[in-house]
């Protein structure tokens, strides 16, 4: 027995493989889109800060810079101050998130007595809000701890993330979930030389 295909059976077939084929690239397209927004969508949810507390050896000074996601600091002032605070354009929020950031954060000496940090100031630059502070380097300093909850109590998941800078190699500290207080040790700095 001969099969005869006709010329219109050959269309139907390569029809429904083109409707195929674009409903497949059509998926496929639509779960990748998904996929892309929803990873998006949950990077925007990490929140996250970045300190720099830098030994100056010119200034001899102990500087602090914050780096805090505009984002979060916009969302932040409206939970913790006012629903209407505006931290882009008015100098007192900004000038209440800079206190409130100072105080949730401490540097403290080894034996455990703070260091006293004064406010140099604060700033918007781009996607960042930026609070400064600095202290006068002690003398002797063998090492130093360091609590930094600022947004902590607002956000559990809330990660800071800190960065020693000028006493030997850069350590970066983190503070996340129950951490509260970590510490560095410049005990080794002097007899580090390799």
């Amino acid at each position: 027995m001969t099969s005869k295909l006709s010329f219109s059976d050959l269309q139907r077939g390569r029809n429904a493989l083109l409707v195929s084929v674009c409903a497949f690239v059509l998926t496929a397209a639509l779960l990748v889109s998904a996929s892309t927004y929803s990873a998006a969508a949950h990077a925007h949810q990490i929140k996250a800060a970045i300190t720099t507390v830098l030994f100056n050896p010119r200034t001899e000074n102990i500087e602090v810079m914050h780096r805090f996601n505009l984002h979060d600091a916009e969302h932040a002032v409206k939970a913790l101050f006012d629903k209407h605070a505006d931290i882009m354009d008015d100098a007192d929020t900004q000038q209440q998130f800079a206190d409130y950031v100072a105080h949730h954060f401490a540097i403290l000496n080894a034996a455990g007595e703070p260091l006293k940090l004064a406010d140099v100031g604060f700033e918007v630059e781009g996607k960042h809000f930026w609070v400064y502070q600095e202290t006068a380097e002690p003398p002797v300093l063998e090492g130093i701890k360091i609590r930094h909850d600022a947004l902590r109590d607002l956000w559990p998941k809330q990660v800071n993330t800190l960065n020693v800078e000028g006493k030997g190699d850069i350590k970066t500290l983190t503070f996340a979930d129950s951490v509260n207080l970590l510490e560095v040790s410049f005990s080794n700095h002097h007899g580090d030389h390799h």
